[in-house]
């Protein structure tokens, strides 16, 4: 018999709650949203960009097993069904989830960084899978709630956890690698990105480095070895209670060193040293950057105690999120066209790393290669600079056209060719009907964005108009 998520007695004492009505015997799950609740979770009554409390009868009328109140939403939500009410929900969420943590036998491990959190999060859960149950958040759970909820889902039987933790301004990271309290905390890279909210990239470094405050004594810090910032995150891993320091990239002393790589367009082969060890393997999803995170995840799985070896063969099983580089093949008149969906979010070196991979796609027969971009958000003073200077790597890449949208990517757009321009609009909305109507058979075509830039309706409209192509 499959274990519970959490027996009732169990959640309502770690959520610090109060009972009010029948106490579940168990509880199968915990959800956030009555959209995609079962029957069987708690569901919790965040008050975020909505009041979950509105949503109470309609997770018990799909089979809530207990909703998570705050008292000054119990008297009103009395009689629905089984309430545990708490003081702040969110607050009862965190409560659970390090009780939950505390009660783990798991090797751990912790994912930050200005770029590649998510990728590097799910290459994790693929090759620690291989070797044992293992636990990650769904899409890019990473924030104030996401760390507690999956922390609260994580089932006690579980071998390895990843857990993602993000920031938006400072002050976030630490509370949530105190909750989460990797064995191993890894940093992808420090890159200018939130800069409205920091003063320079040192700060966004110091920020990223809070992940090493929820390392234990055992624990261990893993960092990208070819930053400016390395020495400065080393400071920060030392100084925390771990006290150790280990690294990844091309630069000679790294611990887990690339050799040698082939980069293609569906897939890159590579070589590396991971902790002296020499490793050959094949990575499913294409880009330089994906091979540089491949050598944290095995020196991850390394540092857990993961077999090396399989790991770094299930890396040819890696392929590339929605939204975050996934490929789909569309009909059109003529032919096909080939999508890349970057539509999740964006910033100048995830941009970079796009046009990276756009460049090593070959156009169909009349084809062009052309890139759909929106506005990079949370740059702060530097972002129109930042998005003028994106020309040089269209143009290195062999980009033909550009099709731009958002007042930001004027400054792109102005700074193309003429013979570079494929049309711009102020939004993704205005520019998505210009661009449906100058695509032909043969485009390879990325689409990419911050999330506020609402590039993902672009890509929808696009899978509308051009049916995907089976490849079965």
């Amino acid at each position: 018999m499959t274990m519970p998520l959490w027996t009732g007695p169990d959640l309502i004492a770690a959520l610090g709650a109060r009972l009010e009505g029948a106490m579940p015997l168990i509880v199968t799950g915990a959800s956030i949203d009555t959209r995609t609740l079962e029957a069987g979770d708690a569901f919790f009554a965040l008050i975020d960009q909505r009041d979950g409390h509105d949503f109470v009868p309609a997770a018990f009328a799909r089979g809530a097993a207990l909703a998570v109140v705050d008292e000054a939403h119990a008297a009103a939500l009395a009689g629905s069904g089984p309430l545990a009410v708490v003081d702040d929900v969110l607050r009862a969420m965190e409560r659970a989830g390090m009780a939950r943590r505390a009660a783990l036998d798991a090797a751990v491990v912790g994912v930050t960084g200005s770029v590649g959190k998510t990728g590097t999060k799910e290459a994790l859960k693929l090759v620690l899978s291989r070797q044992g149950e293992t636990m990650a958040p769904v899409g890019s759970y990473n924030n104030h709630w996401g760390v507690p909820l999956t922390l609260v889902r994580t089932p006690r039987t579980v071998r390895y956890g990843v857990y993602e933790i993000g920031m938006s301004n400072p002050g976030e990271i630490a509370p949530l690698a105190r909750m989460a309290r990797p064995d191993v905390a890894i940093i992808t890279t420090v890159q200018p990105v939130h800069l409205e909210a920091f003063p320079s990239v040192d700060a966004i470094a110091d920020e990223k480095a809070a992940i090493f405050e929820g390392l234990p004594a055992h624990g261990i810090a893993l960092a990208n070895a070819d930053i400016p910032q390395t020495a400065r995150l080393k400071a920060h891993a030392m100084a925390s209670r771990a006290g150790r320091f280990a690294t990844f990239g091309e630069s000679p002393g790294a611990d887990a060193r690339l050799v040698s790589c082939v980069l293609q367009a569906d897939l890159s082969v590579a070589e590396a040293e991971i902790f002296g060890r020499r490793v050959a393997y094949k990575i499913g999803s294409p880009g330089k950057h994906i091979v540089m995170n491949s050598l944290a995840v095995l020196a991850a799985a390394k540092l857990l105690g993961a077999d090396l070896a399989l790991a770094a063969l299930a890396l040819a099983d890696l392929k590339p999120p929605q939204g975050r580089g996934a490929r789909q093949r569309l009909g059109i008149a003529g032919g096909e066209i080939t999508l890349m969906d970057e539509s999740y979010n964006a910033n100048p070196a995830s941009m970079r790393a796009a046009l990276d991979n756009l460049g090593r796609l070959k156009p169909g027969r009349g084809g062009r290669r052309i890139a759909v971009l929106g506005d990079m958000l949370e740059l702060g003073p530097s972002g129109p600079a930042m998005h003028a200077e994106l020309a040089a790597p269209l143009e290195a890449n062999g980009v033909d056209l550009v099709f731009a949208a958002g007042p930001l990517m004027r400054n792109l757009y102005d700074a193309l060719p003429a013979g570079r321009r494929g049309a711009y609009a102020a939004s993704a909305a205005g520019l998505e009907p210009i661009l449906l109507d100058a695509l032909r058979a043969g485009d390879v075509v990325t689409v990419k964005g911050s999330l506020g830039s609402r590039m993902g309706p672009v890509v929808k409209a696009m899978t509308a108009r051009f049916p995907p192509v089976s490849t079965d």
